[in-house]
């Protein structure tokens, strides 16, 4: 297997930070690549909040902290993270995105470089086939918020070999989580079953049988969900849900995958969920509000 010492993440966003957050707390050094300076300086800001907390809970020291933060490094140029022992792509879930990333990237790699896409949805024998060396291409799914889930899919694309997958398994149980072995099918395990439920809940909203509040707190208390379909649209992003709805239709060829067009429409407004401050909830107040 190969010796994972450094790791590079392509993408400062949610998943990016969060990636690099468990990472660095289990002593990698990681390096820190994004389009943006300003998305990479905010992540850093975002990566001490979330980690100053966890030493208010007493969940790490405040030295396992600062050495954390240490081990973290900006890589605004793609070169570094080509030096890297793993790199892990974490950008917007959109498959040309993505391939461009891994292109763009493939100039710059070492021989022994292992490539991750953190895709929760995109097929990894596709993204692999972008590259000069699919066999030591993998898929390693985070869940959100990283630093809380404990799980992990990894995903073999069709040439994806042995040692690559011993490496990546090894790799996500030393940071602490636990790994699902997922086939390279359209989202997977937990999208393959979560986002079709979330899909089904706005279908509800959509057909009059109840509210957003109503549907919500059924699946609460109904069956001990702790946390609505709903609210947890928004919480994902509702852009993120209708891609997912879109491989998984498209990849399956199946009706029962058909997105909701209210799902669409509320895309289509810019109304995300949390991050875009409207969804399914009105977040811009002090207690969100539902919008229908």
């Amino acid at each position: 297997m190969t010796e994972i010492k450094t790791v590079g993440i392509i993408g400062a966003g949610q998943m990016g930070t969060g990636i690099a957050h468990v990472c660095a707390l289990a002593g990698y050094d990681v390096l820190m690549n994004d389009l943006s300076a300003d998305r990479i300086a905010e992540s850093a800001k975002i990566m001490r909040a979330n980690m100053t907390r966890q030493v208010a809970r007493g969940i790490i020291t405040d030295e396992a902290m600062e050495a954390a933060l240490k081990r973290v490094t900006p890589a605004p140029d793609l070169a570094a993270i080509g030096k890297t022992d793993l790199a892990i792509e974490a950008a917007t879930e959109d498959e040309d995105i993505k391939k461009v990333i891994f292109k763009n990237l493939a100039p710059h790699m070492s021989d022994s470089i292992l490539l991750a896409s953190n895709t929760s949805s995109i097929s990894i024998t596709r993204l692999a086939s972008t590259t000069d060396r699919p066999e030591r291409f993998i898929g390693l799914h985070f869940m959100n918020p990283v630093p809380l889930m404990k799980l992990v899919e990894i995903i073999r694309g069709i040439a994806t070999d042995a040692p690559t997958y011993d490496t990546a398994v090894a790799f996500a149980q030393s940071l602490g989580k636990t790994t699902a072995n997922a086939e390279d099918f359209p989202a997977f395990i937990v999208n393959r079953v979560l986002v079709p439920m979330i899909n089904e809940a706005i279908y509800t909203l959509y057909e009059g049988v109840g509210t957003v509040e109503a549907i919500d707190t059924a699946m609460k208390l109904g069956a001990n969900h702790p946390m609505g379909p709903l609210e947890l649209g928004d919480f994902i992003g509702l852009d993120t849900i209708l891609s997912i709805m879109n491989v998984l239709h498209e990849g399956l060829a199946d009706s029962k995958y058909r997105p909701c067009p209210l799902l669409v429409k509320y895309v289509e407004a810019g109304w995300l969920g949390k991050k875009a401050g409207r969804g399914f909830y009105d977040y811009r107040g002090e207690v969100p509000v539902p919008t229908r």
